[in-house]
């Protein structure tokens, strides 16, 4: 039987990317919108997707002029279920919004929009292409996923982790010093990634092991 994981989103026309690799990588998938109440019933693992800037009220600060508004009752509904998540060592897979969360989900802050923006975010260009690399940590659950060492990425972020947060591990740096991953040691799987490998995984078999090694770990 396939395992069936939990996907928060708040853009339905965005998703598809995500289920899909979700679903080529074996599992089933219950899509979760802001306000979902029903906890980690039925699910085995969470993964966390991108989207709208988090409230910087989280994390202790006023809006800077180029944050987006936030979606209150998304940050609210997933920082509660990676809470549970986590508590109970369930997989979670946090992708770019994802790990921002992750990381003030932590104690975390961010940069609420970094000066390196015209290589961070990338509308130009198809979603899957690279337009950067990282340098994945060695001796991260990162680097045994995707090899350590340089990795090149899609890039459609304009915040990016300042401060990380208690327990997180940085498991990948662009070169111009941007954290593009963070992860939780000592659980099952709690990895989270800056860039979109989700567009990436249909072209990419490097990429698509992340879902894949999620899925082994649910």
């Amino acid at each position: 039987m396939r395992k069936r994981v939990g996907f928060t989103y708040s853009e339905p026309s965005r998703i598809a990317p995500y289920i899909e690799a979700l679903e080529a990588a074996g599992l089933d998938v219950l899509p979760i919108a802001p306000g979902y109440a029903n906890g980690l019933e039925g699910i085995e693992g969470l993964v966390l997707s991108g989207g709208l800037d988090l409230n910087p009220a989280l994390y202790g600060q006023s809006p800077h002029p180029e944050a987006e508004v936030p979606n209150d009752a998304r940050d609210e509904t997933e920082l509660v279920l990676l809470r549970m998540a986590l508590k109970a060592d369930l997989p979670v897979l946090a992708i770019c919004r994802g790990m921002q969360l992750f990381n003030v989900a932590a104690g975390g802050t961010l940069h609420q929009h970094i000066d390196q923006c015209a290589t961070h975010r990338r509308y130009d260009l198809e979603k899957r292409i690279p337009v950067h690399e990282v340098e994945v940590a060695s001796g991260t659950h990162l680097a045994a996923i995707l090899g350590d060492g340089p990795a090149m990425v899609n890039s459609r972020h304009h915040q990016a982790v300042a401060q990380v947060g208690a327990g997180l591990t940085v498991s990948a740096v662009a070169p111009d010093g941007v954290v593009e991953g963070i992860e939780m040691p000592g659980k099952r799987f709690a990895v989270a990634v800056q860039w979109h490998p989700e567009d990436q995984a249909p072209h990419d078999p490097i990429q698509a092991k992340l879902f894949t090694a999620f899925a082994n770990s649910v």
